[in-house]
């Protein structure tokens, strides 16, 4: 248990078995067959791990474009809304292309089904979803991210740039505050 900014947070995944992780699942998406591919971050939770993950892209020896694109449709509250909406769009065109979603959380679904068929629609050529946790207890989209870090217990996490109230982003770690 560490304290911080008064409040008492237990860590579930700590920095090392993160690295070590995405460093994994960067072998794993180099030997997926991602060609031309463009790495589009979920802004705003997914911004750590989509940096890490793209310098372990880089050391498994690829090159990747990337792209942030904001969505939200948790609207301020811990749950979502249900309704999915466009805050920032992507600038690059992605016809003909493979795009990999990277996001923090696979937890409803409904962001990450909402931004594959914004993609597809687009005409990308093939769209794979990375995210560092998947919950797969509150999924309410059939939805299955192709490159998982770690399964996460039904929790609200925060660290690795996942919030509560605009909080603990800047946490090495993914934690759960327990107070």
């Amino acid at each position: 248990m560490l304290l911080v900014r008064g409040r008492s947070i237990r860590v579930l995944y700590d920095a090392a078995v993160i690295a070590a992780r995405n460093a994994e699942i960067a072998q794993e998406i180099a030997a997926a067959g991602y060609e031309d591919l463009l790495v589009v971050s979920v802004l705003k939770g997914s911004f750590v791990f989509a940096a890490d993950l793209i310098r372990a892209l880089h050391d498994a020896g690829m090159s990747p474009e990337v792209e942030f694109i904001s969505l939200s449709s948790y609207h301020a509250g811990t749950e979502s809304s249900g309704e999915v909406r466009v805050l920032r769009d992507i600038e690059s065109d992605v016809a003909g292309r493979d795009v990999l979603l990277v996001d923090d959380i696979l937890e409803s679904g409904r962001t990450l089904a909402y931004a594959s068929g914004l993609m597809k629609e687009r005409g990308a050529r093939r769209v794979g979803i990375a995210v560092l946790l998947d919950k797969p207890g509150k999924l309410a989209q059939p939805l299955k991210a192709d490159h998982v870090g770690f399964t996460c217990p039904d929790l609200f996490v925060v660290g690795y740039g996942m919030d509560v109230a605009h909080a603990f982003r800047e946490l090495p770690f993914v934690g759960v505050v327990e107070d």
